[in-house]
């Protein structure tokens, strides 16, 4: 934590008797897919164990691939591999795996579940964590998921449960159909998303969901159906160590940056390149770097050569964290246009480096990013116009960049920190543990099997479609 953000006042609200058993704790942390440098779930896992491991806990991280990367020089912070098929690797995805890779039953599930177009990682990944966790029986005071949400993790796992759900999934479901064009592609992410049945069956019978924002929390009980004394906000952070200003790194005129999966609807890139377009007119060296992968075809392609914009949008992937922060230290303006997140880390790192922000109010944007006019530009989701007018004005008034860009970073040091992101966590952690059953009076809820009617036979995670 930086010296900055050790002045400030901590704001996040800590549960009743929080603090009252301040011994170390032995934590699971799971995570069914950990990339850290695309989808917000592999940067949750390497950021909060961290401070986790800070705070003086033992934390193990278990993963499947892409294995989460930990930061090094912790001795109580290890990763345990339980690996997948690795079905969705590059660069061969959707692959079939040769026959003595088969180990069990759920290595043929994972595959046949694939080859009928589900997603199958969530699902498999829970049945081979619940195996290996019972296997390590009092190893652990608490388990922690990271919103697999799959039927292995109900019932007695050897430890109390506590499961983090970043935004239900039923969002990215509909916006996905509603931009499906023909029945056969709504068919095919149906078929992708079927996965929701099985994450709203397991989440109403999670005893403590932990959330990074209150418009997350409320469409978890709305979309869930979980109770709502049961989901708790815990809000995420930025490394205001690493995402700090630099003035020795030089603005690039006219640079605006955003981090976005291209063939991913909500994240709205299709609008801000149609705007990029219009601003162009009035700032002819406007231009964007686009933090993931190039798209060969579809609609942010289909844009950028109906507009003539292939020289003036570069896409980077794969940059280490160091290249990520000068990237955005560079920038003149730094843009989310979602139509929905969770929380937003792009806009957290952002604002951190005191570039100034323009983005959308979809979702739990408007907490991130602050008062529209104080800490950031604010416009309407899916507005192409809007982002326009947002882009010019930030592009046409250094005046406003600057007091923007310092008012957001003062913002994210006062409320957006993973040092306070993982004390909300262990306070969380403590309540579920004192809520436990005593030894031996857990009563573990029947375990679908294969073949069983009402199970949704392809659960999926939408991450694994936006990894770059």
């Amino acid at each position: 934590m930086t010296a900055e953000a050790r002045r400030t006042e901590p704001r996040q609200d800590r549960p009743a008797g929080a603090g009252t058993d301040e011994r170390p704790l032995r934590i699971a942390l799971l995570t069914y897919k950990g990339n850290p440098f695309c989808g917000g779930q592999g940067v949750y896992v390497r950021h909060l164990s961290r401070e986790l491991a800070r705070l003086g806990h033992r934390v193990e991280v278990i993963g499947a691939q892409p294995y989460p990367v930990l930061d090094p020089g912790l001795p109580d912070l290890r990763l345990t591999e339980l690996p997948s098929l690795d079905l969705y690797r590059q660069p061969d995805p959707f692959r079939t795996p040769k026959r003595d890779e088969y180990r069990d039953w759920v290595d043929a599930l994972e595959v046949a579940t694939m080859w009928t177009g589900g997603f199958p990682e969530p699902l498999t990944f829970s049945l081979r964590a619940r195996r290996h966790l019972r296997a390590r029986r009092g190893d652990f005071d608490v388990v922690h998921d990271n919103q697999t949400l799959g039927y292995g993790l109900l019932g007695d796992l050897g430890a109390p449960l506590v499961t983090t759900v970043h935004h239900p999934i039923t969002v990215d479901r509909r916006l996905e159909l509603d931009a499906a064009e023909t029945w056969q592609r709504r068919y095919s992410v149906r078929r992708w998303y079927a996965f929701t049945r099985m994450q709203k069956r397991v989440a109403r019978r999670l005893p403590s969901v932990l959330t990074v924002s209150g418009t997350s929390r409320q469409e978890i009980v709305d979309h869930l159906g979980v109770r709502p004394d049961r989901v708790h906000v815990v809000h995420i952070g930025a490394d205001t160590d690493l995402f700090s200003p630099d003035p020795s790194v030089p603005k690039v005129p006219g640079r605006i940056v955003t981090t976005s999966s291209a063939d991913v609807p909500l994240k709205g890139l299709v609008f801000l390149i149609e705007a990029l377009a219009k601003t162009r007119t009035e700032h002819p060296d406007a231009h964007l770097v686009v933090v993931g992968k190039r798209p060969a075809e579809g609609p942010v392609a289909q844009a950028m050569e109906r507009y003539g914009l292939a020289g003036a949008v570069e896409f980077v992937k794969g940059i280490s964290d160091a290249e990520l922060v000068d990237l955005v230290r560079s920038a003149e303006v730094a843009c989310v246009p979602s139509l929905y997140e969770g929380f937003s880390l792009p806009a957290a790192e952002a604002m951190a480096t005191g570039t100034p922000l323009l983005a959308t109010t979809g979702g739990a944007i408007p907490e991130v990013a602050g008062p529209d006019g104080e800490t950031c530009l604010a416009v309407r989701p899916g507005d192409a116009g809007a982002l326009a007018a947002g882009l010019g004005r930030l592009l046409g008034d250094p005046d406003l960049r600057a007091r923007l860009g310092a008012a957001g970073r003062r913002r994210v040091l006062d409320r957006f920190t993973w040092a306070r992101a993982a004390q909300g966590t262990v306070a969380r952690y403590r309540e579920a543990i004192a809520a436990a059953p005593a030894a031996g009076t857990v009563r573990r809820p029947a375990l679908p099997t294969p073949g069983t009617p009402g199970r949704p036979a392809a659960p999926e995670e939408h991450e694994s479609r936006t990894t770059c």
